[in-house]
């Protein structure tokens, strides 16, 4: 292999992930490698997962095969949102690497958030990297993050401005905090969708919706009472997505009316739901692997960036 690569790198709260991009839409490499979380606990602190990522790093990163490769830039995700103020330690094993990558190879340096990573891959893996260019919606549905977002190109990257989603816990905690009432193990997403989709809706229930900005706190105490009533784990799980789903299309909806016709793109994990997906036919969604935290879209980015 012998092309300029881009390489990225995003050491997000639960994943440690490296990535090369060349430009060309079929050359999108990503080695990732999920946080240990304890049986029993609802996730890990932050120290935890710092000290996880700078020893997962090395083996995440030979798995790329870089020997044989011209890197032209690094870049890192550096923070949550590209917001001032947002930091969270864990990023630091990235920019570290990131850092001692560019001085000793005598590269580019390029940072970016979290949150415009998973918009970068969300958009290149289902084939809409045009959106990268153009505004539009975008939901980014995460274990942290709820927020229906307004995007607008910002040079080669993008800026994406709040405009609605969670003012509480997000959808994946609501998600992982179902399935451990339910004795599942961390994270429980993929089980709790399977779950879903093989069941049927009995109860329906409407999250009071103020515009696009909604709360999902109430929905855990649902679930509880649902667990304490007796309920089977497939008709609990229904209902969680069900209403999830729910209320994400009404928000989409008042959004259009507010914004217009504009393209809706969803990223994250929560965004691999099958489940989800089946109930948001309009909706644009990446490919599953590219949903989840990855560092595809940094590279992406870190390309777009060294071009400009």
């Amino acid at each position: 292999m012998t092309a300029d690569l881009c390489l990225g790198l995003d050491t997000s709260n639960y994943t440690t992930s490296a990535a090369i991009f060349d430009g060309h839409r079929d050359c999108g490499q990503n080695s990732g490698k999920p946080l240990t979380v304890p049986e029993g606990t609802k996730g890990l602190r932050q120290n935890e997962a710092l000290f996880q990522h700078v020893k997962s790093l090395p083996q995440v990163l030979s798995n790329l095969e870089l020997e044989h490769t011209d890197i032209r830039a690094v870049g890192v995700a550096s923070k949550p949102r590209e917001e001032e103020g947002s930091y969270m330690p864990c990023f630091l094993a990235g920019v570290c690497a990131g850092k001692i990558l560019a001085q000793t190879l005598r590269i580019g340096y390029y940072e970016f958030s979290h949150q415009q990573g998973h918009i970068a891959s969300a958009a290149w893996s289902s084939g809409s990297s045009h959106l990268l260019d153009r505004p539009h919606l975008a939901w980014h549905l995460s274990g942290g993050t709820t927020e229906l977002l307004y995007v607008t190109p910002m040079g080669k990257s993008v800026s994406c401005r709040r405009i609605g989603g969670s003012n509480d816990i997000s959808a994946g905690q609501l998600i992982d905090r179902t399935g451990f009432h339910m004795g599942m193990d961390f994270p429980a997403g993929k089980r709790l969708d399977e779950l879903a989709c093989k069941g049927r809706v009995r109860d329906s229930y409407k999250i009071k919706l103020r515009g696009t900005e909604f709360s999902l706190s109430g929905m855990e105490n649902k679930v509880i009472e649902m667990i304490s009533k007796g309920c089977e784990h497939g008709e609990i799980a229904v209902f969680v997505f069900e209403t999830l789903a729910d209320v994400l299309i009404r928000a989409c909806e008042n959004a259009g009316a507010e914004y217009g016709p504009l393209p809706i793109l969803f990223s994250g994990g929560v965004s691999s739901s099958i489940y989800i997906r089946s109930r948001i036919p309009k909706g644009i969604f990446p490919a599953p692997e590219y949903a989840t935290d990855n560092a595809l879209g940094i590279a992406l980015l870190t390309y777009r960036a060294l071009e400009e």
